[in-house]
């Protein structure tokens, strides 16, 4: 009996510590495996061998420490910056710090909700929610590049904070974990693309109602004095105070409104009475001494925001340079039967997951730009008269990592002079695109272009910067602009003949994030 007392104990804590040395092999393994799929393994290895090994799920266990190590950095980075003394910044620098504070508020919120997760959707909300997040990163840099203010940049603590290698790393190991997830196979199983009539599938049957009929009003805009509000920004912060969860309408009488209106709350809608019947007019710009962030007559960060019929306008004209008509950072937002009217920067598709459809968009140089998951369908876009030796470019595809899940994607739309290039066309050159970002992603599907966009189509942003990483699609588009055979020899520009491959950029697939979904040889033409 005592032998077996003193034998027993000692072959349970023998198997105890195999069982202890295999658990942290298998964990110490799986972490160099997913490390090794990022494009910083020594700074992932760094903070995750020592944080995993009690995980249940090894490899959510992996992400969940990646997420929760950027949050901190970007804790970091906000109260470093909140803290910075900017006596001695110039007006236009104090202009950018700010647009830093606001943006890196929201990149902690963003990495937060990836963090706590449990009740998103997919897989692909996280994908999409870090994306915005290191386009928070890249943005607040921004405002000091725009300036020509880079010495600034040397006072902030990215360096210190190493933020934006921890948001890549994230993405990448989100990517690769998600791969493995057995809730992609459902989510792939379960999806339809959308017909021609239909809308995003995250919008109710109540939402869908109310962009097919005139909605009843929560509160009515009108100059006259007959509603509620005589402007859209009080209505606005009266909404904010008198919503609960549901949506809540605005109803915007005809009218030119000359405001500036930035939206935060969830669920808003705002109905006008038809594109430039409701006009929403500024002329904020960058000559002003004003970020581009923040020119923006119209700005929403209010997830779910919905807008339609309206105009949208920034009147400041092509000589004063970036001015924004629109700037979106709403995830799930709708713009429908809306107009965009401005010259250079036009609409900000700037983070998130958006959705145009039937809209009209008015520019010159990059005026279609940012770095959402936004999709246009069935808009007409017109190209207007730059100034005098400018040339003009649809969009400006800001994708800086190759796993965000973010992009430009124009579909069975028209790209057409406006009425004032349109006798004049033939003196400036007018393109595609151009790549702001290293990963820029933009596609032109099934649209008719018209004989004046230049025969390369697509123009470099400095040299060969960002030519073999991006990529730029072109499948089955009509008219005389659309002859492919003179385009650009890029190693990222693509001809799609594929309808599998067109179909990672239908409205069905891309905006629920295409870095998980099988590339099958299943047609997508009833998306396309």
């Amino acid at each position: 009996m005592d032998t077996k007392i003193f034998v027993f104990p000692a072959l349970l804590a023998l198997k105890s510590l195999l069982l202890f040395t295999l658990c942290n092999a298998v964990v110490h393994g799986a972490t160099t495996s997913i490390c090794n799929q990022t494009p910083y393994p020594e700074l992932c290895n760094s903070f995750m061998v020592t944080t995993t090994t009690s995980n249940e799920n090894q490899f959510t266990g992996l992400r969940e420490s990646a997420i929760s190590a950027t949050l901190d950095r970007a804790k970091q980075t906000y109260d470093a910056i909140s803290a910075m003394d900017v006596g001695s910044f110039e007006a236009r620098a104090k202009s950018a710090w700010a647009d830093c504070l606001e943006l890196y508020e929201d990149s902690v919120h963003q990495i937060n909700r990836s963090l706590n997760s449990d009740n998103s959707k997919n897989e692909n909300d996280i994908q999409t929610w870090l994306s915005a997040a290191l386009t928070d990163h890249q943005t607040c840099k921004n405002g000091f590049l725009d300036f020509n203010l880079n010495s600034y940049l040397n006072s902030f603590p990215f360096a210190e904070t190493n933020i934006s290698k921890f948001l890549s790393n994230s993405l990448a190991i989100h990517k690769a974990t998600a791969a493995t997830s057995l809730s992609n196979v459902k989510n792939i199983k379960g999806r339809r693309l959308l017909n021609d009539n239909e809308f995003p599938e995250w919008l109710t049957a109540a939402d869908r109602r109310l962009l097919q009929a005139a909605p009843e009003a929560d509160l009515v805009v009108a100059q006259d004095g007959s509603g509620d509000y005589t402007t859209i920004s009080e209505a606005v912060a009266s909404s904010a105070q008198k919503s609960g969860s549901g949506r809540f309408v605005i109803y915007v009488k005809s009218g030119v409104y000359k405001e500036n209106v930035e939206i935060t709350m969830k669920n808003l809608m705002l109905v006008g009475d038809g594109m430039d019947a409701t006009v929403v007019t500024g002329s904020k710009n960058s000559q002003d001494g004003i970020t581009t962030f923040k020119t923006a007559t119209f700005a929403t960060t209010g997830d779910g925001f919905i807008a339609m019929d309206m105009t949208f306008e920034n009147t400041a004209g092509p000589q004063k340079h970036q001015a924004v008509a629109l700037r979106s950072g709403a995830d799930f937002s709708v713009f429908y039967r809306c107009s965009f009217k401005g010259y250079q920067d036009t609409l900000y598709v700037f983070s998130l997951r958006q959705f145009y459809r039937n809209c009209d968009i008015y520019g010159t140089i990059d005026f279609i730009f940012g770095n959402a998951v936004a999709v246009m369908q069935s808009c007409n876009i017109y190209v207007r008269k730059p100034m005098s030796n400018q040339f003009n470019t649809v969009t400006a595809q800001h994708r800086s990592d190759p796993n965000e899940n973010t992009g430009i994607i124009i579909q069975n739309s028209v790209v057409t002079p406006a009425s004032d290039l349109e006798p004049e066309q033939g003196s400036f050159k007018t393109y595609l695109g151009r790549p702001w970002g290293e990963y820029s992603r933009t596609v032109v599907m099934k649209s008719s272009l018209d004989g004046f966009i230049s025969p390369q189509g697509w123009f470099p942003w400095d040299g060969d910067f960002a030519l073999s990483t991006l990529y730029y699609g072109e499948y089955m588009n009509t008219g005389s602009g659309a002859s492919t055979s003179g385009r650009v020899k890029w190693p990222g520009y693509h001809v799609i003949t594929s309808a599998a491959e067109a179909g990672k950029f239908s409205v069905g697939n891309f905006l629920n994030g295409n870095s998980w979904i099988p590339a099958t040889g299943v047609p997508f033409s009833s998306g396309l």
